[in-house]
């Protein structure tokens, strides 16, 4: 049976799952789906077009899938996505979609810290963390288990490769290759991110390829394209080295230094 606080308002049209708690003075509207075990706080909005997994927490004062900030938006019906178990923290805000995508998607056991925005139509992978006050402009893209800093903008259009961690307080205004570190103004590659790595099972192998792509691509004077070329050649039996030649063919932004 579901929890729901007298003072908070929802609308009889949403769908609330069992075991969902919603706090004090909360706004649930009518197009709205809440999964089981989830845990909304005290002075949360959710707007028109959530869709809510199971197991999350919503803390206080979000607001998630209110209308984009995009002046081309009329009011169509689009959505904000967010897999099982994530936690948004304090006073973040999540827009849903515009006709780009129509939907705003966030994966599953990601945290959003306090203070986040996540604009229009962004896909975050799972088990991705955003640190305090980041803000991600409209379709970025961020693939699963990357960690970004705290303070840090990111530009629109921007792709973050599976496995990254970006420094707090950088401007990401360029697609930061999997599997590194990034820091510097502007943002520079440094380094393999082999210690987020060796915790989540990259054997030695892996880690040895990983280094000498990288190598490849920076080191070696070649260009993207060259570099490309040499990783699928060499590591064509590793699938992650073909997911960083592949990521590196996408990046219509350009790379970090």
């Amino acid at each position: 049976m579901s929890k729901i606080h007298k003072t908070a308002i929802v609308d009889p049209a949403a769908e609330i799952a069992e075991n969902v708690s919603i706090g004090p003075f909360s706004i649930i509207e009518a197009d709205v789906k809440i999964g089981r075990g989830t845990q909304i706080a005290s002075n949360v909005v959710v707007a028109n077009g959530a869709r809510i997994g199971e197991d999350c927490r919503i803390f206080n004062g979000a607001v998630l899938a209110t209308e984009p900030q995009d002046l081309k938006f009329e009011d169509e019906k689009t959505f904000l996505e967010i897999g099982d178990r994530t936690t948004v923290r304090e006073f973040a805000t999540l827009n849903r979609g515009t006709t780009h995508s129509y939907t705003t998607r966030i994966g599953s056991d990601c945290l959003i810290m306090t203070y986040c925005h996540v604009a229009h139509d962004c896909q975050i992978g799972n088990h991705v963390i955003l640190a305090n006050s980041v803000n991600l402009a409209g379709h970025v893209i961020i693939d699963d288990f990357v960690g970004i800093g705290g303070l840090t903008p990111v530009h629109q259009f921007t792709r973050i490769g599976a496995h990254s961690f970006i420094g707090g307080g950088y401007r990401i205004s360029k697609d930061v290759p999997p599997f590194i570190l990034a820091m510097g103004e502007p943002l520079t590659f440094g380094g393999l991110n082999r210690i987020g790595l060796q915790r989540r099972g990259f054997t030695p192998e892996i880690l040895g390829a990983l280094k000498k792509a990288y190598r490849i691509l920076y080191r070696q004077n070649n260009t993207v394209s060259e570099a490309i070329e040499k990783i699928e050649a060499e590591f064509y039996s590793l699938p992650d080295l073909m997911y960083l030649a592949e990521f590196l063919r996408k990046a219509e932004r350009g790379i970090i230094r």
